[in-house]
C-alpha cells in the first residue's frame, strides 16, 4: 500500500482532493439489493469485460457499521486495457476518480457507489474477499473494525483518502487472520 501523501493523491485524483465528513452508520440490509443493482448494471455495461462484480467492503458485511457507500470490485483482463470498460462504464453513469497503476475507481455523481477496477492477478482482490469474507464470520473483529472506524470518523480528515490509510493497521491485523482462517478451509477442503 502506498503511503497518501497530497502530491500522490493530486497525482492519482481526477477532481482533487475532497475534504468530506466520514459518517459511520449501522448495517442496512438494503445495501445488499442496492449491491444486485449495480451487479447488473455494471454486467450490462461491459458486458464479457467482466471477469467477477464482488461486493466488498463493510456494506458487504451483515452486521457492520459503515459509512453509506457501496464498494464493488470490478476485475478485468487487463486494468491498464481502459478503451475495454471506461467509456462503458461512463455511459452507464459512472466517474472516473482514481487513475494509479493496476487500479481505476469509478463512482456515482452522488459519491454513494466506487467501482474498484483492477486485473485479476493485482493481490488486492485476495486481500478485499479475505477481509470481507472473515469479518462475515468473526464477530469479534466485526466489532474490533466498528470501533476503530467509528473512532477515525470523529476526526477531521482533509481527504478520504487519509481516513482510508489510518485504518491500515487495524486491516492488517485482522487480513492476518483471515488469512489464517482462509487458509485453514483451503487444508480442510483438500
Amino acid at each position: 500500500m502506498i503511503p497518501e501523501t497530497d502530491e500522490h493523491l493530486d497525482a492519482v485524483l481526477i477532481g482533487g482532493r475532497e475534504e468530506r465528513q466520514i459518517v459511520i452508520v449501522e448495517y442496512d440490509r438494503k445495501w445488499s439489493a442496492r449491491f444486485d443493482e449495480l451487479d447488473l448494471a455494471i454486467r450490462d455495461a461491459v458486458g464479457d469485460v467482466a471477469l467477477s462484480v464482488e461486493h466488498i467492503g463493510s456494506t458487504s458485511v451483515p452486521g457492520l457499521s459503515a459509512k453509506p457507500i457501496i464498494d464493488v470490485l470490478l476485475t478485468v483482463a487487463d486494468v491498464g486495457d481502459e478503451d475495454s470498460y471506461l467509456a462503458k462504464l461512463e455511459s452507464a453513469g459512472f466517474v472516473l476518480r482514481v487513475r494509479e497503476a493496476g487500479h481505476v475507481l469509478m463512482r456515482t455523481p452522488e459519491k454513494d457507489v466506487h467501482i474498484h477496477v483492477v486485473s485479476p492477478d493485482n493481490p488486492a482482490v485476495a486481500n478485499y474477499l479475505d477481509f470481507r469474507d472473515w469479518l462475515r464470520v468473526d464477530e469479534m473483529d466485526r466489532t474490533l473494525y466498528t470501533t476503530v472506524k467509528k473512532g477515525l470518523a470523529a476526526q477531521k480528515w482533509t481527504d478520504m483518502n487519509y481516513y482510508a490509510e489510518a485504518k491500515t493497521d487495524v486491516v492488517s491485523e485482522i487480513l492476518s487472520r483471515a488469512r489464517m482462517w482462509r487458509a485453514g478451509r483451503k487444508v480442510r477442503q483438500e
